[in-house]
């Protein structure tokens, strides 16, 4: 589902995705200039994998994102409180990539 939705992020993949661990080990989160306090704070408050997958979302967004490390801090704090979670994000990537696949 996540690589559905983020495609773009298997082209910053060393060897490509096949694994969990391969996913982590993406070095998008650098590439979008996220600060490491950013990055420690979103997987301090959402766990390791979700926060890499965000990472996933935000380089597929693209230009919508003026600012990667700010958008991820936005959503660690709305997760912090309970307002955010990956499903709705995922489901919204999957439907526009659908979306442009109909027009093209």
């Amino acid at each position: 589902m996540v690589l559905e939705a983020c495609p773009d992020i298997v082209g910053y993949a060393k060897g490509g995705i096949s694994s969990w661990r391969d996913f982590l080990c993406v070095v998008a989160r650098s590439m979008l200039g996220i600060s490491p306090s950013a990055w420690e704070a979103a997987q301090s408050v959402m766990g390791e994998l979700p926060a890499a997958i965000v990472v996933a979302a935000i380089l597929q967004r693209g230009a919508a994102i003026t600012s990667a490390g700010g958008y991820l801090r936005e959503l660690t704090r709305k997760a912090e409180a309970g307002e955010f979670t990956l499903g709705p994000m995922l489901m919204a990537l999957m439907a526009k990539r659908k979306r442009e696949k109909k027009r093209a």
